[in-house]
């Protein structure tokens, strides 16, 4: 664990004592994800490729025995809400605290003896900013009830259990990828995940050993995955499954996706929907060779390849992540493209090491010419998934 990761759990942890008046009974941390590849895809049943973060939810958590749930974050400020295990049900809360408590409901209904907990939690991951700041909350609850109650889950299920809190408890449609990668990542590895059957594969991802980096830009512009155009997407998705007679758009060959266009007729919505799925599946496949056959810089037009798709075809950007892409990529950068659900949110670039400054500087100066507000750029290090700091 590094030095600042320490301090941060013994920060975390001091501050649960001054809340609860008592030292917890751990420490938990679970990371925010940049997904390289294989957008829109987790939800079709298909292809993904993220990777973890060194920005984490940490959870100082003591468990208890009486029924009682009380929640506290240093991000968002106020009291310690206390809630009772016995009166969750979805869809009842609006607040922050809908993300552990849905954990807990979750572990719960499915039938895991979780008699209450106290809670304190702060996360570094930037919220809104498209890289699972809520699947984090939710992991770092599920590793922590998980540990404390001797439940003996894998990170999978705590996924599974953390995606059914957030589509259920808190009604955002959101895929698996997300707790998948909070869970399971491991450091210096992109996460090559069948989200059908949850198959895993770790793929090396060491760009600082080959003289590049992999930037996120923050554009600051929020997104809300429960708000109604996610939701449109999905179904519009599940529609064409339909009407393909396919169990999801994953089961559409690439090689026989013109042919399943030409099945959709003149519903245009659908056959784009339908037509970035199948694309950006046989993108991912193609970046995981890639890396596997050590040709890491070629994947950049891949990447240019998958935010035109999302861009054009399933119309999830916004003109901030159209500038970084089309400024970073002008400056000279090997590929770029938005991360996440879009609306908003951030893009990742990949740049030559030495290409660092003078890209960022490009897109900071695009940004400041278009009158948008200045973006937040750091290095995305591919890092461990969530585990015990204390």
């Amino acid at each position: 664990m590094s030095e600042s990761s320490a301090a941060a759990a013994e920060a975390v942890a001091a501050r649960f004592e001054e809340l609860y008046g008592s030292a917890p009974d751990g420490v938990w941390a679970a990371p925010g994800r940049v997904n390289l590849i294989g957008e829109h895809t987790d939800y079709n049943d298909g292809f993904v490729m993220p990777f973890a973060l060194p920005h984490t939810a940490v959870a100082a958590v003591s468990r208890r025995d009486d029924g009682v749930l009380r929640l506290h974050s240093a991000d968002i400020g106020g009291p310690v809400v206390e809630l009772t295990v016995d009166g969750l049900a979805p869809e009842s809360d609006k607040r922050w605290t809908a993300y552990p408590a849905g954990v807990v409901w979750a572990l719960r209904e499915a039938g895991h003896a979780v008699t209450g907990a106290d809670v304190h939690l702060a996360s570094t991951v930037p919220a809104g900013a498209g890289l699972s700041s809520s699947a984090a909350l939710e992991v770092v609850v599920a590793l922590a009830l998980n540990d404390l109650f001797a439940l003996g889950l894998r990170g999978w299920q705590l996924a599974r259990l953390s995606q059914r809190a957030e589509n259920v408890y808190v009604g955002a449609p959101v895929g698996i990828m997300d707790q998948t990668a909070s869970a399971c990542c491991e450091a210096g590895h992109a996460l090559f995940l069948d989200t059908r059957d949850l198959s895993q594969r770790q793929i090396p991802f060491d760009l600082a050993a080959e003289g590049m980096r992999l930037l996120v830009v923050d554009t600051q512009v929020k997104h809300s995955h429960s708000e109604g155009e996610y939701g449109k997407r999905r179904e519009g998705c599940e529609k064409g499954a339909a009407l393909l007679g396919v169990d999801a758009l994953r089961d559409v060959p690439y090689g026989d996706l013109d042919a399943a266009l030409g099945r959709l007729g003149d519903d245009e919505e659908v056959r784009r929907l339908v037509r970035h799925v199948v694309t950006e599946d046989h993108r991912v496949e193609q970046v995981v060779s890639l890396l596997e056959s050590g040709d890491t810089r070629a994947i950049g037009p891949l990447l240019v390849e998958g935010h035109a798709s999302l861009r054009d075809d399933f119309r999830v950007s916004c003109p901030e992540l159209d500038l970084v892409v089309d400024t970073a990529v002008s400056a000279g950068a090997l590929g770029a493209r938005m991360t996440g659900g879009g609306f908003g949110g951030s893009a990742i670039v990949l740049v030559e090491e030495g290409d660092v400054p003078a890209i960022t500087k490009a897109v900071e100066e695009a940004f400041a010419a278009a009158g948008f507000k200045t973006p937040r750029v750091f290095e995305a290090v591919p890092s461990a998934g969530a585990r015990r700091v204390r």
